[in-house]
């Protein structure tokens, strides 16, 4: 019967036929497994085609009406083919910001949250990954409370898993102050539904008042503060949004808020208009998850790659490609493209960084320049192609990024910010070595715990 559900679910047949073979050798255990970790559809019916979800999109129409060539933004090159194409699987038209501040540092971006938050006067939207009880995690928590006993409404929404050390004694000064708490896909003995569990939700949001957004890559925890971890504080990249690409981050935000509630709130003041037009950079917000077969973020990824001319440069902790993206990447390098991965020389996972060096000698040998960065651990994820196009958010390079987890990137048409963006990556090599394929032969057993990680890849 699984191996029946396995092929109608028209995976790649290398992926069918290695939970087939589990299945054969582990007929008890490797049912189990594929119980937490094969199925591959998150059904959220409830959500995509309930009342609820319906009435937030009548309720956001007037800002949802995307234009085929939005006024002012490029309408030839890689940057056109590359929106048009996001656009028609539905992530919406690029909007114009009124700014965007790269954050290169956990305390930078702390600070940043912490003022924004300071300042909101209607609501605070925030939705994290990973959130630790520790002395980052309290202080963040204690200003929302505040926040909520102003009359400002505080919406938390955790992922369950990501979270994990979160109690709920932890967040009763926030509860009791009226902020509002949420769990994405909690797991309960009580009522297992084992397939959620590989469904997670890795998005870092923050709204402000519908007018101030924050994604990328920092979670909320002291390994991303260097005044409290100090040189092995991670290394990450974050965005500061303001403007009308804040409404994407908003709609993404609320839709996960319903369907880890049931509810959400849909008057207009969560999406206020802009006092006028923007001429800021063009950002396009782009969603992906297990939800649909869309995939936006890995053909984001694929496309840009793809259609690069001149430079691909890529960060990513955990770098475990699958075959369209390696083909792509090499295929960039063999037209000549200068192309640059920036990956950790050891991640927080011995596994990840296994499978990532399987990877290596291939790319190296068809002109790909590989770098290990730190310690300590590199953590951003920034993609940037030819001069004017770059991508930060959220997701890794990796199956569980692209096809499992529920994720978000932002988009960006702007020649300024990628060149500040490159400077960042620039500074980065100078904190990294380049990887160079070894003159003789790896063992054994490292060749061979390099490959079993990699047949790994698609959980990692």
């Amino acid at each position: 019967l699984v191996a029946v559900g396995l092929i109608l679910e028209r995976r790649s047949p290398a992926a069918t036929l290695a939970w087939l073979l589990a299945l054969l050798f582990m007929p008890y255990f490797g049912f189990l497994v594929y119980l937490l970790f094969g199925p591959r559809r998150l059904r959220r019916r409830r959500l995509r085609y309930g009342r609820a979800r319906d009435r937030l999109i009548q309720s956001t129409h007037r800002l949802r009406q995307d234009r085929a060539e939005p006024l002012g933004f490029p309408s030839t090159g890689l940057e056109r083919q590359l929106a048009i194409m996001l656009e028609r699987i539905g992530q919406g038209a690029p909007a114009a910001a009124a700014e965007v501040t790269v954050l290169e540092t956990g305390d930078d971006c702390f600070r940043a949250i912490e003022a924004a938050l300071e300042a909101a006067t209607h609501h605070v939207h925030l939705e994290y990954y990973m959130w630790q009880p520790d002395w980052i995690g309290t202080r963040l928590r204690d200003r929302l409370a505040d926040k909520a006993r102003a009359g400002v409404q505080v919406r938390l929404l955790l992922d369950a898993i990501g979270s994990d050390r979160i109690t709920d004694r932890f967040l009763q000064p926030l509860r009791e102050a009226g902020g509002m708490v949420a769990w994405f896909n909690p797991i309960s003995l009580r009522r297992l539904r084992p397939n959620h569990i590989n469904f997670r939700s890795h998005r870092k949001i923050v709204v402000r008042d519908g007018r101030i957004g924050f994604t990328g890559g920092v979670n909320v925890s002291d390994d991303h503060s260097g005044t409290r971890s100090g040189s092995a504080a991670w290394r990450d990249t974050h965005l500061r949004i303001e403007g009308e690409p804040v409404h994407r981050l908003q709609f993404i935000f609320l839709e996960d808020w319903y369907f880890a509630t049931d509810q959400a709130p849909f008057e207009p003041e969560f999406f206020p208009p802009s006092p006028e037009p923007s001429a800021g950079p063009w950002l396009q917000i782009v969603e992906s998850g297990p939800d649909n077969n869309r995939y936006a973020i890995a053909k984001l990824y694929f496309s840009a790659i793809a259609g690069a001319r001149r430079r691909v440069w890529m960060a990513t902790p955990y770098f475990v490609p699958n075959e369209a993206l390696t083909a792509a990447l090499i295929t960039a390098a063999l037209r000549g493209a200068d192309v640059r991965v920036l990956a950790p020389k050891r991640s927080d996972s011995r596994l990840v960084t296994a499978a990532a060096r399987s990877y290596y000698d291939e790319l190296a040998s068809a002109g790909v320049h590989i770098f290990e960065y730190g310690p300590p651990m590199l953590h951003a994820k920034l993609l940037l192609v030819d001069e004017s196009l770059a991508a930060v958010g959220s997701a890794n390079f990796d199956n569980r990024s692209l096809m499992l987890n529920f994720e978000a990137m932002a988009v960006i048409y702007d020649a300024g910010l990628a060149a500040r963006l490159a400077d960042s990556f620039e500074a980065d090599l100078r904190h990294a070595s380049r990887y160079v394929k070894p003159g003789r032969r790896a063992t054994l057993g490292q060749r061979l715990a390099e490959s079993t990680a990699r047949l790994l890849s698609p959980l990692l």
